[in-house]
């Protein structure tokens, strides 16, 4: 008996130091492997990439330079419209080119008539004639077409009721181109006649037509 116990309390005790070399040997293992964990950590701690996201560059603005304001163009101003002048008269051809009028100048000569004194020129009155009714007058056609331009010349005996009584052409350039229409629009003329110490009288005057493409 006392032989199997002795057998028995040194396998006890053998077990035990078995035990106790297992554990020893275990928890060296485990601490071994935390070590080369934590190591393994510290590399991947000294090798981490940072992806940081970009800030989109700010864009630079073009300004575009702003357009020139174009220059307006100044319409010349309406013709001051002649008195006893109908505008919704017939016939009136606006889209031809303007001719303009020169006013009326004096004639030259000398004074005509019986000697009598009643026909003046615009010289001598007080008042000159003015023209209150114009007739329109067409352009010649073959005179637009070319180009040309030139004027007419006229020498008018205007009455004391203003109306034409005797008309000629004093010159014209170039000569024969404008005469014609002219005369057909000069005698459709109707005048203020001149005024001599508070009267209507009879006068001569000059009146030039200017025919323009301009």
């Amino acid at each position: 008996m006392k032989t199997k116990d002795k057998i028995m309390k040194n396998m006890a005790a053998m077990g035990s130091m078995a035990f106790g070399t297992v554990l020893v040997l275990g928890t060296l293992l485990l601490i071994n492997d935390s070590e080369n964990l934590m190591d393994q950590a510290k590399g991947y701690e000294s090798t981490s990439i940072k992806i940081e996201k970009q800030k989109p560059k700010a864009k630079q603005e073009i300004q575009k330079a702003k357009p020139k304001p174009k220059p307006q163009r100044s319409r010349p101003a309406p013709p001051t419209p002649l008195l006893g002048l109908n505008s919704s008269l017939g016939g009136l051809d606006l889209g031809l080119p303007d001719f303009s009028m020169d006013g009326l100048n004096g004639l030259d000569g000398d004074i005509l008539g019986d000697g009598s004194g009643v026909i003046m020129t615009d010289d001598t009155v007080d008042q000159s004639p003015k023209a209150v009714w114009q007739a329109p007058m067409m352009y010649p056609p073959r005179a637009r077409a070319k180009g040309i331009e030139g004027y007419v010349v006229f020498s008018l005996l205007i009455g004391i009721t203003g109306e034409i009584e005797q008309v000629k052409i004093v010159e014209s350039y170039p000569e024969g181109v404008f005469d014609d229409v002219a005369m057909q629009g000069i005698n459709e003329w109707r005048f203020e006649p001149a005024q001599y110490q508070g009267k209507s009288v009879k006068s001569w005057a000059k009146q030039r037509i200017r025919f323009d493409l301009s």
